[in-house]
């Protein structure tokens, strides 16, 4: 098989490389696509694509496998960049890095590569099963650094075709084995935040491109003006920093777009406006919709998962209600992933009932 391994810089993809090398069998060639934005947010920030670069380079040296550097920056801007300001000047939270992997790393990439690889590998902490003709996503061994909700919008297709060769080893394990190589990067950092800024501040990359819009910010149960934002689009439900208000803690809550206004609850009034139910319009299977209607649900990346009962509505929507608790953070913009024991189901776009998110032009919420 020919194997296209795509490389961060990283030490999961780079252990993942080395992996595949040693155990031999695939013809391997070593993928840096360079998204990086370093010409359009350079004045903002240092964006580290060429520390990546290197590293990559070194890594494919010692793994002996060609290296191929593919730039999609163009189809980026076009595709991911757009998805998040379009969901941002709509009021919602968008995902970037869940689009990124279905868009980029697993979309645009095997487009352009028009059929050199067969198989493309990643160092995302997840796991593929194959039977019954169907290829399904499974959580990782490390539970804590599961990445399958970042990918939660693959295709039947595109998930037929992936490998990760660390989804059955824990975090711990790859450093391990990363020190025992002597990788360059094996002490590295993971890296934070949205996947094309690097270095650069979100706050600063929505400015650049939404402005600012001042509004007030209330306080949802009185009415009263608790003090004043720049945008409505700095901020997400559920957030609690950042609001720079007295007599905390507040949470954000809620948006008024047709005032502009920031909608606030004190944390003593929080469970009372926080949702335990809310809608995935445009449900997105990886394999087959699910049998039955007792499932867990993840809203955002990390380790938990709840349980939850889903009904599908006439129009194919789904009702997900949370069992256990309400949570202040269900964001319409976000994703649910969707959870039947080990296999991700895959998910969708979340919206309030009385809020439901419109269609955008890239199909994945309405």
């Amino acid at each position: 098989m020919r194997v296209a391994v795509l490389c961060s810089g990283g030490v999961d993809s780079s252990v993942a490389l080395m992996r595949l090398a040693a155990a031999g069998g695939h013809e391997l060639t070593a993928v840096y696509l360079k998204i990086w934005l370093e010409d359009e947010l350079a004045f903002l920030g240092r964006c580290p694509w060429e520390e990546d670069l290197e590293l990559v380079r070194r890594v494919a040296a010692m793994a002996a496998v060609p290296l191929e550097v593919v730039p999609l920056q163009r189809e980026y801007l076009e595709t991911v960049v757009a998805y998040a300001l379009d969901e941002l000047r709509a009021g919602r939270t968008p995902s970037p890095d869940v689009m990124c992997n279905r868009m980029i790393k697993f979309g645009a990439f095997v487009e352009r590569s028009g059929g050199a690889c067969d198989l493309v590998a990643s160092g995302h902490h997840a796991r593929v099963g194959h039977g019954g003709g169907l290829s399904r996503l499974l959580r990782a061994a490390d539970r804590r650094k599961d990445q399958t909700y970042f990918l939660c919008q693959l295709e039947q297709r595109q998930l037929a075709r992936c490998l990760f060769p660390i989804g059955d080893s824990t975090k711990d394990e790859v450093r391990a084995e990363a020190r025992r190589l002597e990788l360059p990067n094996a002490s590295r950092p993971d890296s934070q935040g949205i996947c094309f800024l690097g270095r650069v501040p979100f706050d600063d990359f929505v400015r650049h491109h939404l402005g600012e819009r001042p509004g007030e910010i209330r306080d949802i149960d009185t009415g009263a003006v608790l003090g004043g934002h720049r945008g409505l689009w700095f901020f997400t439900i559920g957030q609690r920093h950042g609001l720079g208000l007295a007599g905390g803690p507040w949470y954000v809550v809620g948006k008024d777009r047709s005032s502009d206004a920031l909608l606030v609850v004190h944390g003593e009034r929080l469970e009372r406006r926080t949702r335990r139910e809310f809608l995935v319009p445009r449900p997105h299977w990886i394999a087959e919709p699910p049998t039955r209607a007792d499932l867990e649900v993840r809203i955002r990346h990390g380790e938990r998962l709840e349980p939850c009962t889903v009904t599908a509505g006439a129009d194919g929507s789904l009702a997900v209600a949370l069992r256990a608790a309400s949570d202040p953070g269900v964001a319409p913009g976000q994703f649910a992933a969707l959870y039947d024991g080990e296999e991700c189901l895959g998910g969708g776009v979340m919206a309030w009932a009385d809020e439901a998110a419109p269609a955008t032009r890239f199909g994945v919420s309405g």
